[in-house]
């Protein structure tokens, strides 16, 4: 039996599966996401020997000299936050064509280094595997009862109302998917990450490709995202949106976006393109979303009581964490998410689309039967154009509610709590 370095207490992921299945084909593994959302862990999980560089500055200055050095080891072999020392890509690309097998590198990463950094591609080397915070179902506060792989089949949605209830929604948006909060209280959890804003102000937007930024402009710019999420603000709104005496022009905020995109703070959805060879994507505007909505709430300050109180503000976290959670869900098979918007003014919330063009319709909704009539209003009225337009049916329509049980509606729209859903 293969040793491997799994952390005492780790809680298994579900890029797990994904991880394994790269390395029994592809030489290495890059597992990329943003900080503290478990890949080192998961990392060690699948690994026999390590270098941990964001911790070791001695590995970090060998890999500047003599970067060969620092593969050699059993393998798997992690070179844990690859990009402090991005003299190793090359040499991890190098090593891999020398035709040894599958199986040797896991690298990972929190951020996209400067482009010449990775000048030379790892297509065919090194895949890719993106990581996000913990979904609901990781962390123990799913059921998994309504499978999104099961519904891209077409089969019917059926679910016991699980236990965490409105309150218990409420607390896992302030806290968020963050392994080592998962234990805190949401006050705590807030502290925590609101620490990690400071740093990623101060520091970390500058360092992701040694540009000087200024953090006070920063901070304004992520309060702006955190009261403009899942909406479709375009980059002037977000600018004229930080406020101040000075406020951030669309020039900068868009240098600051791009920086917060490969940090894999920011994570927008585009627009649904619903045929292959469609502008949309590029012409229409993203829906803005943090990788994780507990960012958004604690840029806000938004406690548990306030966002109970304040259902229309909460509204828009809980569809970011919708959306983060049919992210985690449908990578698995191989699904990427969008939002529809036409000009006739029809909006649904998320389109969840397979590799092979099959597709789930999602409309977000906090619960009562009025808003999931007009939820479902929607989602009819989305499949009736596709029809027009001959595209395929959605595989499945569904509503996605805080609480309640899952089950299908005499029109055909299924209705299920994201407290149920799992890949």
């Amino acid at each position: 039996m293969v040793e491997r370095l799994t952390p005492k207490g780790y809680l298994p992921r579900l890029v797990d599966e994904e991880v394994r299945a790269v390395l029994e084909t592809s030489a290495a593994v890059l597992i990329d996401g943003p900080k503290t959302c478990g890949k080192t862990w998961t990392g060690l999980r699948h690994s026999r020997s390590a270098v941990m560089l964001d911790r070791d500055p001695d590995a970090r200055l060998s890999a500047s000299v003599n970067p060969d050095r620092l593969l050699e080891g059993p393998y798997p072999r992690l070179l844990d936050e690859w990009q402090t020392a991005p003299d190793l890509w090359n040499a991890v690309r190098g090593a891999c064509d020398d035709g040894t097998g599958p199986g040797r590198y896991i690298l990972t990463g929190s951020a996209v280094p400067a482009d010449d950094t990775t000048r030379h591609s790892g297509a065919g080397r090194i895949r890719r595997v993106r990581m996000r915070p913990m979904s609901l179902l990781e962390s123990g506060e799913s059921t998994g009862q309504v499978s999104v792989r099961a519904l891209m089949d077409g089969d019917a949605c059926d679910a016991t109302r699980p236990d965490l209830d409105f309150s218990g929604v409420v607390d896992a948006v302030c806290r968020g998917g963050w392994p080592r909060l998962l234990g805190f209280t949401p006050v705590q959890a807030q502290a925590e990450i609101r620490a990690y804003f400071d740093e990623l102000c101060r520091t970390g937007v500058s360092a992701v490709d040694s540009t000087r930024r200024d953090p006070v402009g920063v901070s304004r710019l992520l309060a702006s995202l955190a009261r403009n999420v899942a909406t479709e603000a375009s980059c002037s709104k977000l600018a004229a949106d930080t406020g101040g005496e000075r406020p951030v022009n669309r020039t900068t905020a868009k240098a600051y976006l791009k920086a917060l995109e490969r940090l894999f703070v920011v994570e927008n959805v585009p627009r649904w393109p619903t045929h292959l060879r469609s502008r949309k994507p590029l012409r229409g505007a993203p829906k803005r979303h943090l990788v994780d909505p507990s960012l958004a709430a604690a840029r806000l300050r938004a406690t548990p009581h306030r966002l109970a109180t304040e259902l229309r503000a909460f509204g828009f976290l809980f569809e970011s964490l919708v959306v983060r959670d049919l992210r985690i869900y449908g990578q698995l098979s191989d699904s990427v998410v969008w939002h529809y918007r036409d000009g006739d003014g029809l909006e649904v919330d998320a389109i969840v689309e397979g590799g092979d063009g099959r597709w789930i319709a999602v409309e977000v909704k906090l619960g009562g039967a009025q808003h999931i009539d007009s939820a479902a209003g929607s989602l009819l009225r989305l499949r009736a154009k596709a029809a027009a337009d001959r595209i395929q049916p959605p595989a499945k329509m569904l509503v996605v509610t805080a609480t309640g049980f899952g089950y299908e509606r005499p029109d055909g729209v299924a209705v299920a709590p994201l407290t149920a859903l799992g890949p």
